[in-house]
């Protein structure tokens, strides 16, 4: 593990970034970018488009360790390169930004009240691989829609089962157990899930450290205290379908948390804009999350 880059994460002032979208979500991703599906005819062209985007936003002035501590990437931004480095190479090297990769599959189907993470295959060699590319850490999300703890319960354990297996491979992962923020029991979601986290932390080797990667709570604060657990190297937040201006006033209110937005920190930003336009509303949005970030 490289130190500097730990010290980084767990005492340095700013946000991560998310940009890590995936298969899946890469359409929506190039849309709210102004690219429409009909630009692209198959997966390779759409993934040279959205690396296009990141490289877009990766190597603006805006984007700046003054203001990001992290930037999470995905398996294919990874394998590709900005200026003859690969991703994470550029992004520590020339940016002082530290590289995490997103390692899960997407959800699986809607059970207990949960989507819990599907089958992990490959995972071991995945991780060979983001060390060999320096990656620092890793990220993976499962989703709570309502308060059933048997459901949550199961979201815990598989995130930290998973959690352990990362931390072995010496990578810092980020354990993401979404509540959703429509669900109609959020705060009780909460109350379990806590609960539950506490639990599988109690059970963590010694020097096993991870992250937290929470929707912003209900109740202002409520996760300062799995922020004082040793093992817990920081709590981020993630934006969740909040606009920027809602998930930062959310944020501003909770001392500590920090932000790991992904839609919130690209929205408004589009092909068509000029390089001054992209930068200027990149910088305005960079600086609102550090903002809300540092409170």
């Amino acid at each position: 593990m490289n130190t500097t880059q730990f010290d980084r994460i767990r005492t340095g002032k700013g946000f991560i970034a998310a940009l890590d979208q995936s298969g899946g979500s890469t359409p929506n991703a190039l849309l709210q970018y102004g690219i429409k599906q009909d630009s692209y005819s198959n997966e390779e062209e759409m993934y040279a488009l959205v690396h296009e985007m990141r490289t877009r936003i990766i190597k603006s002035f805006a984007f700046d360790s003054q203001y990001i501590l992290g930037a999470i990437l995905f398996e294919n931004t990874m394998d590709r390169s900005i200026d003859g480095q690969f991703t994470a190479d550029y992004l520590w090297e020339k940016k002082g930004i530290v590289p995490f990769l997103k390692v899960d599959k997407g959800l699986a189907d809607l059970e207990n009240g949960v989507q819990l993470m599907k089958p992990f295959s490959g995972l071991n060699d995945l991780l060979k691989r983001a060390a060999e590319r320096n990656i620092f850490g890793t990220k993976m999300r499962s989703l709570i829609k309502e308060a059933n703890l048997a459901g949550i319960k199961q979201v815990v354990e598989q995130q930290f089962a998973i959690g352990n297996q990362i931390a072995q491979m010496g990578l810092v992962p980020i354990i993401e157990p979404e509540v959703d923020i429509h669900s109609a029991d959020k705060e009780t979601s909460e109350k379990l899930l806590k609960d539950e986290i506490f639990d599988q932390l109690s059970k963590l080797g010694k020097d096993v450290k991870v992250m937290l990667k929470l929707s912003i709570p209900t109740e202002n604060n409520f996760y300062s205290d799995l922020m004082k657990d040793p093992h817990v190297v920081r709590v981020v937040a993630l934006s969740g379908g909040y606009t920027q201006a809602e998930a930062n006033d959310k944020l501003a209110h909770n001392h500590g948390l920090i932000a790991s937005f992904s839609r919130a920190l690209s929205q408004g930003l589009t092909a068509e804009q000029t390089d001054d336009d992209f930068n200027t509303m990149l910088s305005k949005t960079i600086r609102d999350i550090y903002e809300a970030s540092i409170t």
